[in-house]
């Protein structure tokens, strides 16, 4: 008799079959823990967790995949968990910090994987923004380089294995014991190092920054003190890019632009001084800025100090005018620094207590940085010394990012216990004995406080991807504390919540944030390290600096390096100055670039304290004469496939000095006759004179007569000048229902570039490289067009006649003023690309979205010829499944990466045009969601991911067929005041409006 066929009862049984065992050992090694054998038997056993995530992750990869192998079979959820369903998004709050930038996050996941981040609108200090570093940071969870088991000497190793020998040796450990972080924020995680120094009392906790604030905390008694620049009217940086990376900058941005919005109802602004070397961000939105030489900065303190305090002259006339306006300010002035310059920082903090500024809170520090430059300098000395006995490096890379990298690496050498925390076996991490490497902070618990009195939570949103184990179960296991820190941090919380714990604690994972501190009492301030006096004597003693100045800075997207280096999406996002991507390079003033004959490419090389690096020239408007600047963050040599030999590392080039780092120097430089082309987005700088792109005006002008700031094309009538009437050879469209627009204040728009990776994130937008973005085949939806002032003007041309002086007007002035303009498919009611379309792949919907449909798409590109924004992209290559690409997308596309898509979204294939969707995707789902419950979407309810991203609100979304909208309010509040349409004239009717960007400035504003 035949046998019937055997099927399976259910995932329980197959689960335990040796075959499928053997299989799934052998096939998704990669993606399952490492199993301990017990007793004779070698057989492992695949938990239920990691089964359902395999099968999980292996069906959307096939999905994703399917254009090249067919799905065939699909094993539902047996047991589905009540908090997940298919094709709903769960949102759950957690904090990123990473020793650098704190934001308060949502994260968002579908089916149990996170794909993208958000605000967290609890959050009293970020207040929904978010940064671009914090949008890109879901990348790095699906990064294949990260260390994916325990190591001994960079192989694999058992973690009980690990365990045992780094307890045995503990025990024995003679000298000093050394934990090397960032700043940590985090006081549970501070309470476990302080608890595995009660167990071993030899232990020394040594925070640094790569980006050192020292000087800030000694001028302050040890104090950083916590600005507020919403409750300032009158600001002056020297050299604090407050908006880009200095401190807290999604925090900052919240604040500045309150004063910085203006309406019919609000026609003031605060006012902005910046004295800076490079131009940065911040300086880029600034009413007044003065380029200075780094060795001027403390004469610039000093002027601004004797004008205030002192009662002495300011200098210049900028600083002049400066010192007068913080007086008439006082208590809502506010004076910020970015030197690591002790004595600088001392007379700032004397000037805001001279004129009682009420922006600076010493009472409610910020923690976001502690680093202590002077005991990192004394650990590597006494390393080298022999004197350290064991050394822990927790999420620190001082082999890489510190100036005196070499002694760091001969000094691990000489330690006989090395361990690393990192992620990946990094510049640092590759050199200590064993690695133990910590969880993502997606796959963690944990809590920040980075400000006194203000908490938030982690929690993790997925199941561990690797074998790897979080720093504190580690610090704790070693201690003998066999607690898991997750119940060890809910202890922390006890005292601060109180009352029902469970229900209090719930509430605090859910809102991600809450008030109290967890911190110890607060020290009495210690005295500041120096006087004002002695300031002074120091600034006025210091040597004067000849030759070539160099500044070093930091990214606002790649940052330090660290856990942005093998970030794809971080390396392809525009430096919001120079439009850069992929690499650093020596940014020049143009009178320097001319003296020494160097075009835009030659590479220089530096020389700087007997170390030299080699990068191409940028000619960079605003920089200040006799100096260069360079970004730190880039040269890595183990970041990763994407990061690795990306630029030059710039850190050896700092100075180290016994009271700290100093990112500036006197450098030499010669050229060495090779090229190396910049992959820039944009290389036009100005907007040659043509106004109806992008508009500006003054304050004085707006409050003289707000309907005269904002210039329209105009025809004669019988009754004078008017707008045009809109006589087309379109029929217009009749919108019943929605009719979707967005409003973009250019006044609140500062550059960051976070709605650029909030809209790549969303909509699986490919990165390409270099070499791509070199050949004008970037892929953003979203850019965000950067204009400079120009000396010449269009009148200059009609005048004399002269064509070299209309070509010169593409030349930015010395010390151009600068406009950023966001720009993205307009959804053009009489839109050119529908037109052309031969196939009907681009068409207007009854919503008022120009939207493609893929699959028509034949690639002839009729509609990115005819666009008059050049906001569409064409793919091509299959930028997810070209091997040419894998080192440039590095971990997105393959197959872990791909878990990082959004399912709701397209990936596009090679030969298709694709452009900004207003998020449609979004758009669909607030709909359905209203259906549900029989009503309207409310205002509010359906964001597009580049207005959510924005830190600054700078963009509003909404339905223009609502009357009570915001974005109706503002339309009707600014028609004919600061509303205007880009390329007005062409009567192509975007659906984005813009709103005129108002300066501040006495000086009359032209941009050419």
């Amino acid at each position: 008799m035949q046998e019937s066929p055997k099927y399976w009862k259910g995932i329980e049984e197959l689960e335990s079959s040796p075959e499928f065992v053997k299989g799934a050992f052998s096939e998704f090694a990669d993606f399952l823990p490492v199993k301990e054998s017990h007793g004779s038997s070698d057989a492992a056993v695949a938990p239920r967790r990691d089964f359902l995530k395999l099968m999980g992750f292996g069906i959307a990869a096939a999905t994703l995949a399917s254009c090249e192998a067919p799905v065939r079979k699909a094993i539902p959820y047996l047991n589905k968990p009540e908090e997940v369903d298919p094709g709903i998004a769960n949102f759950y709050a957690s904090t990123y910090f990473t020793g650098t930038d704190y934001n308060s996050v949502l994260v968002k996941t579908r089916e149990g994987r996170p794909i993208k981040l958000e605000g967290n609108p609890e959050s009293p200090i970020t207040r929904g923004g978010l940064s671009a570093r914090a949008q890109a940071s879901v990348l790095n969870l699906y990064d294949k380089g990260r260390l994916q088991h325990f190591a001994i000497k960079g192989k694999k190793a058992a973690t009980d294995q690990v365990d045992q020998e780094i307890r045995t040796k503990l025990a024995g450990v003679t000298g000093r014991i050394a934990i090397v972080s960032p700043t940590i924020i985090s006081p549970s995680t501070k309470k476990v190092i302080a608890e595995f120094a009660s167990r071993y009392p030899n232990t020394e906790h040594v925070m640094y920054d790569a980006n050192s604030q020292s000087a800030l905390l000694r001028a302050n008694g040890g104090v950083l003190p916590s600005y507020d620049f919403s409750k300032a009217a009158v600001i002056v940086s020297l050299g604090a890019d407050f908006l880009g990376t200095w401190l807290s900058p999604v925090e900052f941005a919240k604040q500045y632009i309150v004063n910085r919005k203006v309406s019919s109802e609000k026609k003031t602004m605060s006012r902005h001084f910046q004295f800076e070397t490079a131009l940065t961000l911040t300086g880029s939105n600034a009413d007044v800025r003065v380029p200075v030489k780094p060795s001027e900065m403390g004469a610039t303190a000093l002027a601004l100090y004797n004008a205030i305090v002192g009662g002495g002259a300011a200098g210049s006339a900028q600083l002049k005018k400066a010192a007068t306006e913080l007086k008439a300010a006082g208590g809502r002035g506010l004076v910020v620094s970015g030197s690591n310059d002790v004595a600088v920082q001392t007379l700032v903090a004397a000037i805001n207590q001279a004129i009682g500024s009420t922006a600076v809170d010493l009472a409610s520090p910020s923690m976001v940085r502690q680093g202590d430059d002077a005991r990192l300098l004394r650990l590597v000395n006494d390393m080298n010394a022999g004197s350290v006995g064991v050394v822990i490096f927790y999420h620190a890379n001082p082999a890489y990012d510190h100036p005196l990298a070499d002694k760091v690496k001969s000094g691990i050498a000489k330690v006989p216990l090395s361990i690393s925390f990192n992620d990946r076996l990094d510049e640092t991490g590759s050199l200590c004995y064993y690695a133990c490497p910590d969880h993502n902070f997606l796959e963690s618990w944990n809590d920040f406080e980075p400000k006194r009195g203000f908490l938030s939570l982690s929690q993790p949103t997925i199941s561990p991807l690797f074998a790897t184990r979080q720093a504190q179960d580690s610090l704790l296991t070693w201690a003998g504390n066999p607690q898991s820190y997750y119940n060890y941090l809910r202890a922390s919380w006890r005292g601060v919540l109180g009352g029902d714990f469970q229900a209090a604690w719930d509430k605090a994972v859910h809102d991600g944030v809450a008030v109290g501190t967890l911190s110890p009492a607060p020290v009495a301030q210690t005295a500041p390290a120096m006087s004002a006096d002695q300031a002074v004597a120091a600034i006025n003693s210091a040597p004067k600096s000849s030759g070539v100045e160099l500044a070093l800075y930091e990214k606002v997207g790649v940052g330090v390096g660290n856990y942005e280096g093998n970030n794809p999406w971080l390396q392809e996002l525009p430096d919001p100055v120079s439009k850069a991507t992929w690499g650093n390079y020596v940014a020049v003033p143009r009178a320097m670039a001319v003296k020494n004959s160097w075009e835009q490419g030659d590479v220089l090389k530096v020389t700087a304290n007997g170390k030299s690096i080699e990068l191409p020239v940028l000619i960079q408007p605003g920089q200040a004469n006799d100096t260069v600047s360079i970004a730190i963050g880039y040269g890595r040599e183990m970041a990763g496939k994407v990061g690795d030999k990306v630029g030059a590392n710039a850190y050896p080039l700092a100075v180290v000095r016994d009271n700290g780092i100093v990112y500036t120097n006197t450098v030499t430089l010669e050229k060495t006759g090779a090229q190396s082309p910049i992959a820039q987005t944009q290389t036009h700088h100005t907007i040659m004179d043509r106004k109806p792109v992008v508009q500006e005006s003054t304050l004085a002008q707006y409050i003289k007569d707000p309907k005269e700031v904002t210039e329209y094309e105009k025809i004669s009538t019988p009754d004078g000048l008017e707008k045009p009437n809109k006589v087309s050879l379109w029929q217009d469209y009749e919108y019943k229902n929605h009719h979707w627009g967005m409003v973009i204040d250019l006044n609140s728009c500062i550059g960051c570039g976070s709605c650029v990776i909030g809209c790549q994130v969303e909509n699986n937008v490919a990165v390409v490289g270099k070499q791509e973005v070199i050949n004008r085949r970037e892929m953003h939806w979203m850019r965000i067009d950067r204009y400079y002032s120009s000396d010449a003007s269009k009148e200059d041309f009609e005048e004399k006649g002269k064509l070299a002086t209309y070509a010169a007007m593409e030349d930015p002035s010395e010390n151009p003023s600068v406009i950023f303009q966001p720009m993205l498919c307009q959804h053009c009611n009489h839109a050119p690309c529908e037109t052309v379309c031969p196939v009907l792949a681009t068409t207007h919907s009854s919503e008022g979205l120009n939207q493609m449909t893929y699959n028509r798409c034949v690639g002839t590109r009729y509609c990115a010829n005819n666009c008059p924004y050049k906001v569409r992209r064409f793919n091509w290559f299959s930028y997810y499944s070209n091997d040419k690409f894998e080192d440039v997308n590095g971990h997105m596309f393959t197959d872990l990466g791909r878990m990082v898509l959004n399912p709701d979204v397209t990936v596009r294939a090679r030969g298709v045009m694709e452009k900004c969707s207003f998020c449609v995707q979004r758009i669909q789902l607030g709909k359905l969601e209203a259906k549900k419950q029989k009503r309207r979407p409310k205002d509010g309810e359906v964001v597009t991911a580049c207005a959510q991203s924005c830190p600054t609100q700078a963009i509003v979304f909404g339905d223009m067929r609502d009357p009570e909208s915001q974005i109706s309010k503002i339309m009707r509040r600014e028609d004919g005041e600061r509303g205007f349409h880009v390329l007005d004239a062409i009567n192509v009717q975007p659906n984005i409006t813009y709103l005129t960007k108002i300066r501040n400035t006495e000086t009359e504003v032209r941009n050419a």
